[in-house]
């Protein structure tokens, strides 16, 4: 398992399309990939978990990946939230 700190920098923050858009993307990957928001923690490939979480642009969130592409997952999720 491998987790990373990243600030959610898209200028949007995290509106409908954007959430869509991540949940597309986590769901790219066989890793298991969470997201925590202080107490919250939230599956990525969840989409009504991921509209919970109303994140906005400047909000800091670990992502977690656990499984065979971790890495990948990882590093994918990360150059998402920060606007890549």
């Amino acid at each position: 398992m491998k987790t990373k700190e990243v600030q959610v920098l898209r200028e949007q923050g995290m509106d409908a399309m954007s959430v869509a858009l991540c949940v597309q993307r986590a769901s790219q990957f066989r890793a298991s990939v969470y997201l925590t928001d202080g107490s919250r923690r939230m599956n990525a490939k969840s989409l009504m978990g991921m509209m919970t979480l109303g994140l906005v642009s400047g909000d800091s969130i670990t992502v977690e990946a656990d499984g065979a592409d971790e890495d990948d997952a990882l590093s994918g999720l990360c150059a998402f939230f920060e606007g890549n």
